[in-house]
């Protein structure tokens, strides 16, 4: 009886800790992206999106996501440079400066962005061969 006692009591601590495993694991989930969706009141912005110590000369440690917009340029919260592929890659935001649409505020100096879509690069253009 006492083995059957201490059998059913390992039963329970097992089941138990899988409960909590779970439930550690459901937790640890990201969540959506709060910049995912417009808001269909607010207006969409056509900006340039790049590193700012990189392309846009702003001043901070590391690669930080920055935003040019009517000229100024402003470090973004809501996204990071890496929510948006790898920074150093040939189009990444070290190197090149992306178009994006967003919608935010600015505040305190830095866009509160509550919609970021980075839009694809134009195709190359091919120069036209001077030999015909």
């Amino acid at each position: 009886m006492i083995i059957f006692e201490k059998i059913c009591s390992m039963k329970r601590w097992f089941i138990l800790s899988c409960f909590l495993f779970a439930g550690i694991i459901s937790h640890a989930q990201t969540d959506a992206k709060k910049t995912s969706l417009p808001d269909s009141t607010k207006k969409i912005v056509q900006a340039e999106a790049a590193c700012g110590q990189c392309k846009f000369g702003l001043q901070g440690k590391g690669c930080d996501l920055a935003v040019r917009i009517d000229g100024k340029a402003y470090f973004v919260d809501g996204t990071s440079i890496d929510d948006h592929g790898d920074a150093h890659a040939s189009d990444g935001f070290c190197l090149a400066i992306r178009r994006a649409e967003v919608q935010g505020t600015v505040v305190d100096s830095r866009f509160k962005a509550t919609y970021f879509k980075l839009l694809p690069n134009p195709p190359a253009v091919k120069p036209k061969s001077a030999n015909r």
